[in-house]
Order: C-alpha cells, then sequence, then structure tokens
C-alpha cells in the first residue's frame, strides 16, 4: 500500500528486478478500464499514449493528458516508458515515475486504465493466461472478481449447509463515496478503493475469500465463521479504514465504511445462496441507515 501519491520527481531507469531484454513481440494488455483484455503490440521503435487522435494508444478520458506518455524501444530491446509532463502522472506498480524500463509483469497506470506489459517468448501463451486471470481478479483493487465471488459463495453455501457447518457473508462499501469523487476527483476514488483493499487483503485468513461486488462495494466471505466472530472481524476492519490515512496528492481524505454480517450453516438457516446475499445486503443498508461507519450482524 501507498499511503500518499505526489507528483513524480526521480527519474527511474530499472524495474524492480534487473530489466533484460527477452525475444519475442511485447505488448500492453488493458488489465483495467475501458477494453479490458485488449492487447496493444509494441511493433513501433516508439509510441504515443494519450487523448490526441494522434496517440497510438488512444484513451479517452479527461484523467489523460493529449500527449501523455511515450513508450520507446531501447536499443538494448527493452521498453522504456517516458511521462510527457501530464497533469496525472504516470504510474508503474502504483509508483509515480518519469521514466522506467519496464520488465515483464509491470502494471502501467494512465488515467483510469491499466495495463500489464507483457515480453519474452510464448507471448500467446501469456496473453491467455492473463486473460484467465482478468475474470478472476479485479485489475484495480487486486480483489477478486464478482465472477469468482459468486463460483465460490455458491460452492461455499452448499457446503455449510450440507455439513452443517458455519459461513459468514460481509458485505462492506465506502461511505459517501460518490461525495468523494466529487469533491477530489475520480483519480482519488481509485486509489481509495485501491488503498482499502489492500487494508483488508493483509490482515484477512488465506482461506477468506475478499472481492469486488461492484462500485464501492465489496464482500468478504469467512467460511467456518460464527456471528460474533465475523462481527468481531468486520469491526476490526472498520476501525482500521477510519483510522487509516488517505493521502491523495498531498490531500488527506477521510474515509469510513459500513459493514453488514450475515451467517449460514449451523442453526441460521437460509433457504438459497441469493436469500444468503440479500441477507447481508439488508444488514449493510440497516448499518447505513443507523449512521454510517457501523457493523449490522
Amino acid at each position: 500500500m501507498v499511503k500518499e501519491q505526489g507528483t513524480a520527481t526521480t527519474v527511474v531507469t530499472k524495474g524492480v528486478s534487473e530489466a533484460v531484454s527477452e525475444p519475442g513481440q511485447s505488448c500492453l494488455v488493458v488489465f483495467y478500464g475501458q477494453n479490458l483484455g485488449k492487447r496493444y503490440f509494441l511493433d513501433k521503435d516508439e509510441q504515443l499514449i494519450g487523448r490526441s487522435d494522434a496517440a497510438h494508444i488512444r484513451l479517452d478520458q479527461e484523467s489523460v493528458s493529449r500527449k501523455h506518455a511515450r513508450i520507446v524501444r531501447s536499443d538494448d530491446g527493452c521498453w522504456r516508458v517516458i511521462d510527457l509532463g501530464s497533469t496525472n502522472g504516470t504510474f508503474v506498480n502504483d509508483q509515480p515515475m518519469t521514466e522506467f524500463v519496464l520488465c515483464n509483469g509491470d502494471m502501467l497506470r494512465i488515467g483510469q486504465t491499466i495495463f500489464k506489459y507483457l515480453s519474452g517468448t510464448n507471448i500467446e501463451t501469456k496473453y491467455h493466461e492473463e486473460f484467465f486471470r482478468l475474470t478472476a481478479i479485479d485489475g484495480l483493487t487486486q480483489a477478486y472478481s464478482k465472477r469468482f465471488l459468486i463460483e465460490t459463495l455458491d460452492r461455499e453455501f452448499h457446503r455449510a449447509i450440507r455439513h452443517s457447518r458455519l459461513l459468514a457473508l460481509v458485505m462492506l462499501d465506502i461511505d459517501r463515496f460518490k461525495q468523494i469523487n466529487d469533491t477530489y476527483g475520480h483519480l482519488a476514488g481509485d486509489y481509495i478503493l485501491r488503498e482499502m483493499s489492500g487494508i483488508i487483503l493483509h490482515h484477512i485468513r488465506r482461506e477468506d475469500v475478499f472481492a469486488r461486488y461492484g462500485g464501492e462495494e465489496f464482500a468478504l466471505v469467512l467460511p467456518e465463521t460464527g456471528r460474533d466472530q465475523a462481527v468481531q472481524i468486520s469491526e476490526k476492519l472498520r476501525q482500521m479504514i477510519e483510522e487509516y490515512r488517505f493521502s491523495f496528492n498531498g490531500q488527506n481524505i477521510p474515509v469510513t465504511a459500513s459493514f453488514g454480517v450475515a451467517v449460514a450453516g449451523g442453526p441460521d438457516k437460509v433457504g438459497s445462496m441469493p436469500d444468503f446475499i440479500a441477507c447481508a445486503d439488508a444488514k449493510l443498508y440497516e448499518a447505513k441507515q443507523n449512521g454510517r461507519n457501523r457493523v449490522a450482524g
């Protein structure tokens, strides 16, 4: 997690690991944003990324400058991304950069679009592996996708009912998120979604499943967990979010979240998985109605 973002001032010339030129054509894959899964092959020595009609990789977003960045092939065959003095910056692996040599797997964020850089041999295999990952992982938050959540929850719900095991479902969302977007901008909103997800992912068990349900709403599946424990876990996460210092472009942004807890299996009788989700959603609504920034279970 990164507590503060700002304008990049340092030129970085190597990736996280030492950059090595690999044979085969490289490409950028849209990992989050419009045209999810689209590939942009790096088949020219220099390509412009931006809002301009002249851009080779065109991103029609207000948060993207007309000439935002360019990606250039070095003499050693490596690809270097260079920010062109953009208004909102260029980020690699969530760090602001003015210049960066990309390594296979690096994440390039421009505006509200996140690309994944793929290089080397077997590019088709890598792409198909990455496309499969796109169906399971939300590119912005690194939480599981709604599709993965529904598949997992369906399996866990029927297992809990069949074997009379406890299963908790927590629905949560960020309080007054639209107001945050309207006040600080959508890039700040994306930053908060990423940071909040990082907090939760860092503090749950390996067997738990945290997923983005839609927009600013998330779900947390807790196997073998009763109501009291689920409420306790939710309260701990709620406090962490409230106390965390969310800072974007030098502005501190107060953030809170509300939680709704439902339990299936054991003595609790829930007719179906949709009923289970509806029950957790109703508890989330209750938390919102009672003042937000609280847990209802």
